[in-house]
């Protein structure tokens, strides 16, 4: 089966390969991706107060965010290792619709993004969120796991409109 040449992921027998990005320049890249986590307003208090009955949600969240970004090459079987030079999770609490919003924030310098690094964050905190309150609540929800922005490489920059 002949490659086409537009489809850098396949080799010359038509099966997946992880894409050679050793002629790529080295240049700073970062990315910023999101999720949400919709829980009750009992469960929203409970994580709010710090009583829920497993500990710090989302303190535990953080680090689980994080970790999650240093192993992604490990999930998805196609990503390239990456030398993170950063993560940070932040956390906004609404109050109004008892959600909590999750930004990660990845960064390297290297020869390719870091999006995945930065999506793979912010769905394992919202994971984590979710399973340090289950017992509190079945029916959490996990919604808007999406890339807000990424910087570098020679794709360019992009943010979501």
């Amino acid at each position: 089966m002949k490659r086409e040449r537009n489809l850098i992921h396949f080799n010359t027998s038509g099966r997946a390969r992880m894409v050679d990005v050793s002629g790529k320049a080295s240049t700073l890249r970062t990315a910023t991706a999101t999720a949400t986590v919709l829980v009750n307003d009992e469960t929203f208090s409970l994580i709010k107060e710090g009583r829920i009955k497993k500990g710090d949600v989302l303190g535990v969240a953080q680090v689980a965010g994080i970790m999650a970004a240093k192993k992604n090459s490990s999930l998805i079987p196609m990503c390239h290792p990456v030398a993170l030079t950063g993560v940070d999770i932040e956390f906004e609490l609404d109050e109004a619709s008892h959600a909590i919003r999750i930004e990660a924030i990845a960064r390297c310098k290297g020869e390719t993004g870091v999006e995945m690094e930065a999506l793979t964050a912010a769905a394992v905190a919202a994971l984590t969120i979710y399973d340090m309150c289950k017992s509190a609540q079945k029916d959490i929800e996990i919604t808007d796991l999406y890339l807000l922005s990424k910087t570098g490489g020679k794709s360019g920059d992009y943010t979501k409109k």
